[in-house]
């Protein structure tokens, strides 16, 4: 069965790569490494779409998320997600999962137990209690026996066989219905008759309970329950696709920055350089003493360190990225990573926390689970409540009979008057009845416990997003800080350089400034990925990162709970 699932096209690329452009060769360069005017921004859905229910959009797949060849992997932050979810080989084993859950209610957890196809065989099986059956049996028998006579004390033998066929139609229904239609024919040849006898029977039974086992609430119970975990398993396959969506996002922009990274620390070490070579020249002229070489010295091999270290972290980044993102194809490990389109920071103005936490609310798949969990907990309610009655079944059978010596002749006599009836009700109930009553005082608990469970579940969710929302505001405030720290540490550089030219300045104070100035370009750049992967966080912990970036995927329906009750947020068929 396939995964109700469709890719469709993002609503937008958050770009960045205004961040990762070429920064400034010289101290005296102005360009700003924040996004510049033009880029296209990933700004996803706005505040009120996601007031309510939130539904995604389905488009069409980009042409970008086509299958990577061999060779450099070229991607955007798109093609990144769209080629995990395609290819990752955690989200591929979540899949397998779902159907295996409708032969026990013990949960798998080898990958948090998410696979909604599985799951269904569970209600297949339930289902099966309402499935007609039919039976059938032949059998053949001889017997031989002797008895006495009256005239004469000698025995006398006889041998009777007797041929029977039976076949059986029956079934049970929700209401507590038990039907059995069936025709059996017997026929016995024995040598003390001349002709052999035949009894066919057509008969019909009904047995209806009347307290315990009555009605489609119990009798379906469990089969409700069982619909109830594959909806589960659907908002489990949701959970850990989002948390597979984030950390793919987060694995892209922490390799878009190991690359501006490298970038930056080798304009510093070719900065350093030359600050080197013009310390040498003026050494060799003398205006300007031997000791001040060490300072600028010990700089060059400073920075030749920090682009080693640089690269380094470069290349866990790149692989971490191509671990998640599975590409097809052969030596995984070795493929480069290329990204294609300059990032930009999303113009996206957050809305009121309250708004955020209400969206949580309604989308976090655990809370969802939750809440279907309490439905399945009144539901066993429900069941073991039908467990303390007694057992009171009514049954009638009613029969028609024809006799003959021979099948076909006893057939066409049954329109004769032989018939049988009967009508009677069956009692029965344990004297303590101990352990429906446990059951039954289990179930309460559990129900309680389920329900406590949730509230505090809603409070984690709620202390979950307010945090998070302090967070991004607190990385996007520090992104223009961040740039005017850059931007006066560029002034500063200039001004020591400057003063190092007169003669007022030392190769220390420089080497000093350039560190500083290093620093803080990180710094920027470093500010700016921190609020995408805020907002990335932020987005799942409310429960919409999927549909932020227009994937549908199965559990999008929040689960409504009215009048006591929770409302199914998927339709089934029912038996």
């Amino acid at each position: 069965m396939s995964e109700p699932r469709s890719i469709s096209q993002f609503l937008g690329t958050v770009l960045l790569w205004s961040l990762l452009l070429p920064a400034p060769g010289c101290a005296t360069d102005e360009r700003s490494t924040i996004a510049q005017p033009g880029a296209t921004p990933w700004t996803g859905y706005n505040q009120q779409e996601l007031s309510g229910t939130v539904q995604a959009r389905p488009q069409e797949p980009p042409e970008s998320a086509e299958e990577p060849q061999p060779g450099p992997l070229r991607i955007t932050v798109e093609d990144a997600v769209l080629t995990a979810l395609e290819n990752n080989r955690s989200l591929v084993v979540e899949r397998l999962n779902p159907e295996i859950q409708r032969t026990e209610n013990n949960r798998s957890l080898v990958v948090e137990r998410l696979n909604p196809e599985i799951r269904r065989t569970f209600e297949d099986e339930e289902r099966a209690e309402f499935d007609p059956t039919v039976e059938a049996e032949v059998s053949v028998g001889r017997a031989d026996s002797e008895r006495l006579t009256r005239s004469v004390s000698a025995a006398e033998s006889s041998r009777s066989d007797e041929y029977r066929g039976s076949v059986f139609l029956r079934e049970f229904f929700p209401t507590g219905t038990f039907v059995e239609a069936g025709v059996t024919s017997d026929t016995t040849d024995s040598s003390l008759y001349l002709d052999p006898f035949t009894q066919t029977r057509l008969g019909l039974s009904v047995t209806q309970s009347l307290l315990r086992g009555y009605g489609t609430d119990v009798n379906l119970a469990r089969l409700r329950q069982s619909r109830l975990e594959t909806d589960i398993s659907q908002y489990e396959l949701r959970g850990f696709s989002e948390s597979l969506l984030a950390q793919v996002e987060d694995a892209y922009w922490d390799y878009a920055l190991s690359l501006r990274q490298i970038e930056i620390v080798d304009e510093s070490l070719k900065l350093a350089r030359q600050q080197l070579h013009e310390t040498e020249e003026m050494i060799q002229v003398g205006s300007m003493a031997k000791a001040e070489l060490a300072a600028v010295q010990a700089e060059v091999a400073v920075q030749q360190q920090e682009l080693i270290n640089a690269k380094s972290a470069q290349e866990s980044s790149r692989l971490r990225l191509l671990r998640l993102l599975n590409p097809p194809g052969e030596n995984l490990w070795k493929r480069e990573v290329t990204l294609v389109h300059p990032p930009a920071l999303p113009e996206i103005t957050l809305g009121d926390v309250e708004t955020h936490v209400a969206v949580a609310f309604r989308m976090r798949p655990e809370i969802n689970q939750a809440e279907l969990g309490i439905r399945r907990e009144d539901l066993e309610i429900v069941r073991t409540r039908n467990g303390l009655l007694p057992r009171m079944d009514l049954f009638i059978t009613l029969g028609k009979s024809g006799y003959a010596d021979s099948f076909p002749r006893s057939v066409s006599e049954m329109d004769g008057g032989s018939y049988d009836a009967l009508l009677g009700i069956n009692l029965g109930y344990p004297i303590f009845n101990r352990s429906a009553g446990a059951q039954h005082t289990r179930a309460l608990l559990q129900r309680d416990q389920a329900e406590k469970a949730l509230q505090n579940l809603r409070q984690l969710v709620e202390l979950d997003v307010r945090d998070a929302y302090i967070e991004v505001n607190r990385t996007k405030e520090q992104i223009s800080a961040g740039t005017a720290t850059r931007k006066f540490q560029e002034e500063k550089l200039r001004v020591e350089t400057e003063k190092f030219r007169v003669g007022r300045s030392t190769n220390f104070f420089v080497a000093q400034a350039q560190r500083d100035l290093l620093v803080s370009r990180i710094n920027e750049v470093q500010s700016v990925v921190n609020y995408l992967k805020a907002l990335v966080s932020f987005y799942r912990l409310e429960g919409s990162l999927l549909v932020r970036r227009g994937i549908a995927a199965p559990g999008a329906e929040p689960v409504e709970r009215s009048s006591g009750s929770l409302t199914r947020p998927m339709r089934r068929n029912s038996p």
